[in-house]
């Protein structure tokens, strides 16, 4: 069983960055892929980004793409998203979720999912 944990959210203004993190327990987080959903007010749970359990595979919404960047540190059993270029419709709140083998773009293939972080971008 994994159990995930994100950190790093916040309020910033449009154009800002900011890094999220999501730490894992257990000794085989290696074993995970692992993404990022994110869910605004009023809407439904979409997906962001996800990464293997290697890293050297990544997947991206059209929405993020070239603006975030999703990576993981596996001796540290952490997973980022490096987000840039923020824009006020990326207000949501961001979940990590964990599965394997393979990563997926849909939310019902995860597993764990940790409580999530408030970002919130002003205009």
């Amino acid at each position: 069983q994994v159990q995930l944990g994100e950190s790093g959210g916040g309020l910033v203004h449009a154009g800002d960055s900011l890094r999220l993190s999501c730490a894992a327990s257990g000794r085989t987080f290696s074993s995970y892929a692992m993404a990022w959903f994110r869910q605004a007010p009023g809407k439904e749970r979409e997906f962001v980004a996800a990464i293997t359990w290697s890293g050297t595979g990544t997947s991206y919404a059209e929405s993020v793409q070239g603006r975030f960047s999703i990576s993981r540190d596996n001796a540290k059993n952490t997973v980022y998203l490096q987000m840039n270029s923020l824009k006020p419709e990326d207000t949501a709140v961001y979940y990590c979720a964990a599965r394997r083998p393979v990563m997926s773009r849909t939310a019902e293939d995860y597993d764990y999912w940790g409580q999530g972080t408030q970002v919130t971008v002003s205009s």
